[in-house]
Formats: structure tokens, C-alpha cells, sequence
């Protein structure tokens, strides 16, 4: 495992994190999201089974619109929407 930088994804070889799924497991379950690299190249990322269902949390059936932005896990994402100050070609009377 490559823990060089603490801001960054730990990473897992491919062959030792098949040798060592129970360890891996373990890791992401208690520090978060692991990388795995096959041939030296990031490939895929293991998740917790909790942050998956955030990420892919989809609207129910006959769940109101409001609840399922209220449950959103991009409710806290502010967005800054700039309205142009043009206000188009100009009329011209022939």
C-alpha cells in the first residue's frame, strides 16, 4: 500500500490487494476510498457500501421532488448563477 501523501487516495497494487481483500476491506471501511492500480496506473476505487448508496442515491417512486433535494448529498454545494448584462442586438427601423 502507498500512503505517501496524506491529502491523496491510498493505493493498493493489484496483486497485493487480491492477496490482502480482507485488509483492504478493513482500510476502506475505517479511512475511506482506496485506490487499485494495475500495471502502475489508478483503475478502479473501492467504496463502503454506505458511500456508494450516497453517491447513487436516486428519487423513490412517489417521493416528492422537495425531499429528495432536501436528501441531496449536494444540498451543502453552493451555486452562483450570473445573469448577463446584455440585453441582445439593438432594433433597427428601416
Amino acid at each position: 500500500m502507498d500512503n505517501s501523501d496524506d491529502t491523496t487516495m491510498k493505493t493498493w497494487q493489484f496483486q497485493h490487494a487480491a492477496n490482502h481483500l480482507d485488509e483492504v476491506i478493513r482500510c476502506v471501511l475505517h479511512e475511506g476510498p482506496h485506490a487499485i492500480t494495475m500495471h502502475g496506473s489508478p483503475s478502479v476505487v473501492v467504496i463502503s457500501l454506505e458511500e456508494y448508496s450516497a453517491l447513487i442515491k436516486i428519487r423513490k417512486k412517489n417521493e416528492p421532488l422537495s425531499v429528495f433535494f432536501h436528501t441531496s448529498p449536494f444540498q451543502d454545494v453552493e451555486i452562483e448563477f450570473a445573469r448577463s448584462q446584455d440585453f441582445g442586438r439593438s432594433e433597427v427601423i428601416l
